[in-house]
């Protein structure tokens, strides 16, 4: 198994490219599902959910085929790959594949879209946190289809296709708003979708299913209104680019001082999370060609913050601010308000030298802390990458074991840093 090597002390210096997000991809993907044409996704990172995901689609019948690894509008190797799911073959998600990986599950929304059944092994627990698919389930029963849980599998059916309907989600979830709206493209009459998750990969999916055809108003609200359509065409649609790998790389640059370029980020998705940056004294430029961020050795203010669905500051950047504070001349204080255990990194920066107490679903950390290099263990993608932005100001070398979560979100990592000065290696064990 593999683990990443960081000796600390080196500011970063130059130019990261932001890859297409992981989190608008593998939705985009499954959405190939409610076409039988070619759907052609730009700018595809090379990650391994999205190898997973490929692996489940071809399960149903998808032909995929990568179109050429072509330069990008941010100067990165981008994929371009094409998905056909010509014919669906198969309408069962096997809990084999499913277990793999949670968003897997969202197959069930197209199939039982366009097929009128679905056969999709419930995803199981998660390292973060419980995840209920409740709210999946849920849209899709108002929508006319029938729903039964047997032996570890949601069986859904609709004979005569799914009917539009006036729906409210009791609580925000961005898996439940991804797989209704894909249900509702080709559901009879009007569907509204109320109190929906407002992240952009929300906005990014229904921009590219517009494009396929699909009839969807309100992007970037709470309420979305579907005019269901008989049928959806292919179309070619670029992946948004990754504001969490955007507000990571800009954490790393804060704590480790210099000045970076993150070309292609989209300030305007990540707003709330720069704003707290520059609370905390980091440079923050937004330029034609992305995002500049700098600090040129001024101690770093300590910021409280609680993470919130979109526009407020996302719980995949939780670890990595709090690696940030660990820096800070003070005290912060971080809330998890959306999964009751996304604090399993804290004991891992304890290792590394933090001061950090919980008091429920509150980190306090007090800072500033002197890190030093030490063994360490990845417990989930978001935590992994904290680990390693706090290697880089660790004294000596702090190795990142179970880097495989890694490698499920970040594309490029090492490449990425070691080009601005950061001594970082990958080791096979």
């Amino acid at each position: 198994m593999d683990s990443i090597v960081v000796t600390g002390g080196n500011k970063l210096n130059g130019v990261i490219p932001i890859s297409g997000a992981k989190n608008a991809t593998l939705p985009l993907m499954i959405a190939s599902l409610l076409s039988s044409q070619p759907l052609i996704l730009q700018n595809v990172p090379h990650l391994a959910d999205v190898e997973s995901l490929i692996r489940i689609l071809t399960n149903h019948g998808v032909d995929y085929r990568v179109e050429g690894k072509r330069r990008n509008h941010n100067g990165q190797q981008g994929r371009n790959i094409s998905f056909r799911a010509e014919e669906i073959v198969d309408t069962t998600a096997p809990y084999e594949l499913v277990s793999k990986m949670r968003a897997s599950f969202w197959v069930i929304g197209p199939l039982l879209a366009r097929m009128h059944v679905a056969k999709v092994s419930l995803p199981g627990g998660c390292a973060i946190g419980t995840r209920p698919v409740d709210m999946f389930l849920e849209s899709l029963t108002a929508l006319g289809a029938k729903i039964e849980i047997e032996n570890g599998y949601a069986i859904a059916e609709a004979p005569g296709g799914l009917v539009g309907v006036d729906f409210t989600f009791n609580k925000v979830s961005v898996g439940a708003t991804h797989v209704a709206l894909m249900a509702s493209t080709l559901a009879k009459g009007k569907t509204i979708l109320r109190n929906c998750a407002r992240e952009p990969e929300i906005g990014d999916l229904a921009n590219c299913l517009n494009a396929m055809g699909a009839k969807i108003s309100g992007i970037g609200s709470g309420t979305l209104t579907i005019e269901g359509v008989k049928e959806l065409h292919g179309a070619t649609h670029t992946v948004l680019p990754d504001r969490i790998e955007t507000g990571t790389y800009a954490m790393a640059v804060a704590m480790t001082g210099g000045d970076v370029l993150l070309k292609g980020a989209r300030p305007d998705d990540l707003r709330f999370a720069l704003d707290l940056l520059v609370k905390a004294g980091v440079g923050i430029e937004e330029t034609n060609e992305g995002l500049r961020v700098t600090r040129n050795g001024a101690a770093l203010k300590p910021v409280d913050v609680g993470t919130e669905p979109f526009p407020g500051f996302p719980t995949d950047l939780q670890a990595q601010f709090m690696a940030l504070m660990t820096m800070a001349d003070g005290e912060s204080r971080i809330t998890e308000n959306i999964f009751e255990n996304r604090f399993m990194h804290v004991q891992e920066l304890v290792r590394l030298g933090a001061n950090i107490d919980l008091e429920g679903k509150t980190a306090v950390i007090k800072g500033p802390c002197v890190l030093t290099g030490a063994q360490v263990m990845a417990t989930d993608l978001r935590a992994s990458v904290s680990l390693v932005i706090a290697g880089l100001v660790a004294d000596g070398d702090t190795t990142v074991n179970r880097v495989y979560h890694l490698d499920r979100g970040f594309e490029h990592l090492e490449e990425k840093l070691t080009a601005c000065g950061a001594k970082i290696e990958r080791v096979s064990s």
